[in-house]
C-alpha cells in the first residue's frame, strides 16, 4: 500500500471528473489516498485543504515513527505543482499535452515519471527526454439499451473550442435535405451561422440523464476533435455501440479505428502547446456523412459491436494497467 497525493485542478468537469476516477481506482488497490484539488475556490480555501492534508501526513508520520513524513507519490493531473515536489518521494505526471504550458518545461527534469495516456502523449514527452510510463486510459459509460434510436446524428462538445463544431453547421446548412443533427454546445461569445431546419442547437446545461439518453437515441456521433488530451467523448460515444466518426488523426484514431468507427481525413492546421491541431477536410467530411447516411444497419450493427468490445476490453486493462503503473513506481520501503 502506498501514500498517494493526488493533485488535480477541481474544474468541476473532466479533471474532476478524472480525479474522483483514480481516486476511487488506487482505494480499491489498497492505496490511502488524498485528494488535493485546487481551483474553483478562495485562496483562503486552498490553503486550508493543503494545510489539512499537510497535517495528516505529519500525524502519519508520527505514527509510523517518521519525522520528515512524505508521501510515497504525488500524482498530478494535466496541471504541473513544482511547489509540491518536497511533498513526495516520487513525482508523476499524467499531462494532456494541449494543455502542457511551455513554462512548465523546465520542470521536467524533477518529474519522475509520466504516465502517458495516449500513445501521441508517450511520443511527444519521450521526445522531451521523460521517463514515459504508457497507461491509456478510460471513460464513462454511456450506453443505455432501453432508448430507441434513430439513424439521426450528435455532437456534443460541451464547452470546447477545438472539436470541429462550426465547420460542421457550416456542412449541416449546405445539406438541408441530410438527417437532424443534434449539437449540445455550450461554449459562450461564438458568432454562430444561421441554421437549418435540420439543426437543433442546445446551449444549456443538460442533466446527466438527458445527455445520456441523446447520446444513445442517435445512431451517428460526429466527434470530429481538432486535438484530445485522451478523448472522454470519443470514448462515451463508443460506449454505446452507435457509429462515431472522427478525425484520422493522433490521437483519435488511437480510439476510433475503421472496425469500430468511421475516420475522416484530415490536415494539420496549427499547434496548441505541445499538441498538434487537425482540421478535417470538409469534402471528407461530407462523404463519410454520406456513407453513414446510406449505411445499412447490418454495418451499422456491426460497427457498433466492435465499438463496445473494444471499450469494455479497455476500460478493463487500464484499471489493470493503471494499478501495475503504480505499483512498479512506488519507492522502496527503505527510502520511504
Amino acid at each position: 500500500m502506498s501514500n498517494i497525493n493526488l493533485i488535480a485542478r477541481d474544474n468541476g468537469a473532466g479533471l474532476t471528473r478524472d480525479m474522483h476516477l483514480l481516486a476511487g481506482l488506487l482505494r480499491e488497490g489498497g492505496h490511502d489516498v488524498t485528494i488535493t484539488g485546487l481551483g474553483h475556490r478562495s485562496r483562503l480555501s486552498n490553503r486550508l485543504r493543503r494545510l489539512h492534508a499537510r497535517l495528516r501526513r505529519l500525524f502519519r508520520g508520527w505514527f509510523h515513527g517518521e519525522l520528515n513524513a512524505r508521501y510515497d507519490m504525488n500524482i498530478m493531473l494535466e496541471h504541473v505543482r513544482p511547489e509540491s515536489f518536497d511533498q513526495a518521494h516520487v513525482n508523476i505526471l499524467i499531462p494532456n499535452p494541449e494543455w502542457f504550458r511551455e513554462e512548465w518545461l523546465r520542470e521536467l527534469p524533477h518529474i519522475d515519471l509520466i504516465f502517458a495516456k495516449t500513445q501521441h502523449a508517450e511520443q511527444i514527452f519521450g521526445k522531451l527526454g521523460c521517463r514515459v510510463v504508457p497507461i491509456g486510459f478510460t471513460g464513462s459509460d454511456y450506453q443505455d439499451r432501453e432508448v430507441a434510436r434513430q439513424a439521426t446524428f450528435f455532437h456534443g462538445p460541451g464547452r470546447s473550442g477545438n472539436k470541429g463544431t462550426l465547420p460542421l453547421l457550416e456542412l449541416w446548412a449546405q445539406h438541408p435535405e441530410w438527417p437532424e443533427l443534434t449539437v449540445v454546445w455550450r461554449r459562450k461569445r461564438v458568432e454562430l451561422p444561421e441554421l437549418p431546419p435540420n439543426v437543433k442547437l442546445i446551449r444549456d446545461y443538460l442533466p446527466e440523464a438527458e445527455l445520456r439518453r441523446l447520446h444513445n437515441a442517435n445512431v451517428f456521433h460526429l466527434c470530429p476533435s481538432q486535438t484530445e488530451g485522451y478523448g472522454h467523448s470519443l470514448v462515451e460515444s463508443l460506449s454505446t455501440g452507435c457509429v462515431t466518426i472522427t478525425t484520422d488523426a493522433e490521437p483519435m484514431n488511437e480510439l476510433v479505428t475503421a472496425e469500430r468507427g468511421v475516420l475522416v481525413a484530415a490536415h494539420a492546421n496549427g499547434t496548441q502547446e505541445l499538441a498538434t491541431l487537425y482540421d478535417f477536410d470538409l469534402d471528407a467530411m461530407r462523404v463519410a456523412i454520406e456513407r453513414c447516411i446510406a449505411m445499412p444497419k447490418e454495418e451499422q450493427a456491426s460497427l457498433g459491436r466492435a465499438a463496445r468490445a473494444w471499450y469494455e476490453h479497455n476500460n478493463t486493462a487500464f484499471r489493470q494497467r493503471f494499478l501495475d503503473a503504480i505499483a512498479n513506481a512506488a519507492p522502496p520501503a527503505r527510502n520511504k
